[in-house]
């Protein structure tokens, strides 16, 4: 067996004496060492920010969550170190400080009696010859007698010190059963640490999931219709119902609406705050091209078209049929097709742009207009060439597939529709940027 120092035995869990802790003198030690775990640290800096940000956040309550476990599994650690010195460090404190070095220490003493013995035998018998006497013959006289006992003596010593060796190594193999319990304790001990940290975090984990699910203000913008829809618990998209109840209110006789271009910055923040479920309508009821620049955004912002790549070939074939009656029939036949959020998303969006050529004379947006600068936002072919070119030669075809949807809304698309689906937006009074605006048609 390998002789292991008090130095490296020690370092193991951070050294400690052969001594039996108070429950208070644990207490101590256990207070001292989550101080300065980084477990510890890290557990209490989550919190703090946790604190900061409040759990009207999903961040904060996860940070409170995390933090929780963090300190949970600090306090877990601490137990597990002292348990192992407790049970596993001290015993072989024990045996690397005491028993073996005592067993080294005989073999030494030993080794050197052993040689105090050879070396009186050597005297001996040197004196025998320098007497001429025979080999089997004993030297006499006072110098002779002092030789032998010598001799004797050291012999006796030998004897002595061997039997205590014998002894102390009878009695640490007697005790190896003892100290290989020691290393089963150690596995043991790991193991209900690892299995007790384990729990914990499986714990937690549905904990920290069900929060992220349950937190219903997702981003949306590039995020794929179907799982938008199923995260938020909506039929149609936010950002969809958000910016076409607030275009109703102030946006309907806006001339160029969707063709105008908006303010960068506005923009900008328009699309942060729908990313954010967070939209103040009064604020932007001043900006209507914003609003529409937000909504283009969104839709072409989606991984797939809303008209879905799957029905584009048929879409566009629809499209080329010169037979009015047929076109349209192709053209219901591609709608028929479509995913239920998506059929759902389209119908409420096609409705509304009907109902805002229905001011075309004040807002200039015909069908045809409206189909040229949304069209490419709702349909696109799947390919990794050059959108621009590419969209360049199907644009005629994309207007020719959305301008007869809006112009037959009501053919494809039977029945009224409410637009604020959700209840959320109300109609506050908002100013007109157009002299001639009247109120919009029931």
């Amino acid at each position: 067996m390998a002789l292991t120092s008090k130095k490296s035995l020690m370092s193991l869990h951070g050294g400690c004496g052969s001594r039996q802790d108070t429950p208070g003198q644990q207490g101590v030690d256990a207070d001292k060492r989550s101080k300065k775990l980084p477990l510890t640290t890290l557990a209490q800096c989550l919190m703090e920010g946790s604190a900061v940000l409040g759990d009207d956040s999903l961040l904060g309550k996860m940070l409170r969550l995390c933090g929780e476990a963090e300190d949970r599994l600090a306090q877990e650690l601490i137990h597990f170190e002292l348990q192992v010195e407790r049970d596993v460090i001290e015993p072989l404190f024990v045996l690397a400080e005491v028993e073996i070095p005592n067993i080294q220490k005989q073999r030494k003493h030993l080794a050197k009696l052993v040689l105090d013995m050879d070396s009186s035998r050597t005297r001996w018998q040197q004196s025998a010859k320098s007497s001429g006497l025979a080999s089997n013959l004993q030297p006499s006289g006072a110098k002779a007698d002092a030789l032998r006992e010598e001799m004797e003596e050291a012999a006796n010593r030998v004897e002595i010190c061997r039997d205590q060796l014998s002894a102390d190594m009878y009695n640490f193999v007697a005790k190896e059963v003892d100290y290989a319990n020691y290393f089963q304790t150690l596995i043991e001990v790991q193991a209900e640490y690892h299995r007790k940290s384990l729990a914990l975090l499986q714990n937690v984990l549905p904990q920290i999931k069900a929060q992220q699910e349950a937190w219903m203000e997702k981003p949306s913008f590039g995020k794929p219709l179907e799982e938008h829809l199923a995260v938020s618990g909506r039929e149609i998209a936010f950002p969809v119902e958000a910016c076409v109840t607030m275009l109703l209110e102030c946006g309907m006789q806006e001339e160029g609406l969707f063709r105008v271009a908006p303010s960068a910055s506005k923009l900008k923040k328009l699309k942060a705050a729908l990313d954010c479920c967070v939209v103040d309508v009064q604020e932007y009821s001043a900006d209507p091209h914003a609003i529409a620049g937000a909504l283009k955004s969104y839709l072409r912002e989606l991984p797939e078209p809303l008209m879905t790549f799957e029905l584009y070939e048929e879409w566009i074939q629809a499209s080329n049929i010169p037979e009015q009656e047929k076109r349209l029939q192709a053209l219901w036949s591609a709608c028929e097709k479509l995913p239920k959020a998506n059929y759902n998303n389209i119908r409420y969006l096609i409705k509304f742009l009907a109902k805002l050529t229905e001011y075309q004379d004040t807002n200039k947006m015909t069908p045809s207009n409206v189909a040229i600068v949304l069209g490419p936002n709702l349909l696109w072919p799947q390919a990794d060439g050059n959108m621009t070119e590419m969209m360049t030669t199907v644009s005629l075809q994309i207007v020719g597939i959305i301008e007869p949807l809006i112009q037959h809304a009501d053919w494809f698309f039977p029945g009224d529709i409410e637009f604020n689906v959700t209840g959320n937006y109300g109609s506050p009074m908002h100013v007109n940027h157009n002299a001639n605006y009247s109120s919009m048609p029931s």
